[in-house]
C-alpha cells in the first residue's frame, strides 16, 4: 500500500494505483478530468493530456518533484507522493491551452449534436475554454459516413481519444477501423469503406466521449433532457443485458450500456440488446436511472429511494384557528 496526497487529501492506495483512479477514489472535484482513458479498456490513456498533474513530492524515499507535468491516468503513485490538482495554477493553465487544442477543429454545433448533454468536451469547454478562438486557419472538415446500418461516423467532431479503436480490438474478432493518415490529417476511419458489422460494435458509441459516433436509430429524435432514462434488463445469451433506456413516455428512443459513477460503460452490451430490442414489453423496468445533479439530464428527473416519514419528536402540522375570523 502506498500513501498519496492530492491536493491536501490523503489517501492510501493498493501499489500500482494511478494517480488518476487514486483521486477517483477521493472523488469530487479533484478528480483530474480524462477524455481517453477508460478503466475497462487496456493499453488506453496518454492521448488527449487533459489529465495533466503537478508532482511536487516524488515520494518520501526521492522527495524531489517531477520536472514536468505528468498525465495521471498512466503515472503510479508512490509512497508518499504529493499531487496537485486544481491547486496548482500551473496545471490549471496547461489544461486551459489543452481544451483550446481540442477546439481548434471541433465544431461548436452543440445544438443539432446528439452528444450534447453528456458530452464531456462541452464540460471541459466550460470550465477551462475560453470564449472565442485564437487560431485563424480553416478548420478541417470531412464528410459524415455510415460506417455500418446503425452507426454514422461524425469525424470533424473527433478528437482522436482512441477508445472506439480499443473498443474494437478488445471486444471483437477482427478491428475493420482505425486511425487513418496521419498529423492534421489524421482520420478515424474504415479501409476502403469498409463497414463494422459485430455483435458488440454499438459499444463505440457509448464510449465515444464527443458526438463523433452516434446512433443512427436516435439521431435528432430527441434531446435526452427530454427523455427518463430507466434501469432495465433482460435475458440475453450474448451479454449481460443490463442496459439504460431513454424512453418518452412508454417509446423506447434509444438503448445504451449502464455506466458508473465515472460515466465510464459498466458491462458492455450486445447489438440485439442495443438496437433491436425497441419495445418496453422486451424489458424488465428496475428503476429511474440515477443522474448526477451536475448534468442537464436531471432536469425533471426524480427518484424516489424511501418514503417520506415524520422523524422522531417532530410533530404534524397544527389546522388553521378560524375561530377569530
Amino acid at each position: 500500500m502506498a500513501k498519496v496526497t492530492i491536493d491536501g487529501i490523503e489517501i492510501e492506495v493498493p501499489d500500482g494505483t494511478t494517480i488518476l483512479n487514486a483521486a477517483r477514489m477521493i472523488g469530487g472535484k479533484i478528480v483530474p478530468p480524462a477524455m481517453c482513458y477508460y478503466t475497462k479498456l487496456k493499453q488506453t490513456g496518454g492521448y488527449c493530456r487533459t489529465c495533466l498533474v503537478k508532482v511536487v513530492q516524488g515520494s518520501t524515499k526521492d522527495p524531489r518533484p517531477m520536472p514536468k507535468l505528468v498525465v495521471s491516468c498512466s503515472t503510479t503513485v508512490q509512497d508518499g507522493m504529493v499531487v496537485q490538482n486544481i491547486t496548482s495554477p500551473e496545471v490549471l493553465e496547461a489544461r486551459k491551452g489543452v481544451v483550446e487544442f481540442l477546439l481548434i477543429n471541433h465544431p461548436l454545433d452543440c445544438p443539432i449534436c446528439d452528444q450534447a448533454g453528456e458530452c464531456k468536451l462541452q464540460d471541459l469547454g466550460y470550465d477551462h475554454g475560453l470564449q472565442k478562438t485564437r487560431y485563424e486557419f480553416k478548420r478541417r472538415t470531412f464528410e459524415m459516413k455510415d460506417i455500418g446500418s446503425k452507426i454514422k461516423l461524425h469525424m470533424t467532431r473527433c478528437i482522436l481519444c482512441y477508445r472506439c479503436v480499443r473498443v474494437a480490438e478488445q471486444l471483437t474478432d477482427k478491428r475493420v477501423h482505425g486511425v487513418m493518415n496521419r498529423g492534421d490529417v489524421a482520420e478515424i476511419s474504415t479501409y476502403i469503406h469498409n463497414i463494422i458489422e459485430n455483435d458488440f460494435s454499438g459499444n463505440v458509441i457509448d464510449v465515444c466521449p464527443v458526438g463523433a459516433l452516434t446512433d443512427k436509430t436516435f439521431r435528432f429524435r430527441s434531446r435526452v433532457w427530454y427523455t427518463k432514462p430507466m434501469d432495465a434488463h433482460r435475458d440475453c445469451k450474448k451479454c449481460c443485458g443490463k442496459v439504460v433506456l431513454w424512453m418518452k413516455g412508454d417509446e423506447v428512443l434509444r438503448v445504451s450500456a449502464r455506466k458508473d459513477k465515472n460515466e465510464e460503460v459498466e458491462e458492455f452490451i450486445c447489438n440485439e440488446c442495443r438496437f433491436e430490442k425497441k419495445k418496453k414489453e422486451d424489458w424488465v423496468i428496475e428503476k429511474p436511472t440515477h443522474i448526477d445533479r451536475h448534468s442537464v439530464i436531471s432536469a425533471n428527473h426524480y427518484e424516489v429511494e424511501k418514503p417520506l416519514k415524520l422523524g422522531v419528536g417532530s410533530q404534524p402540522p397544527k389546522p388553521l384557528d378560524t375561530s377569530k375570523e
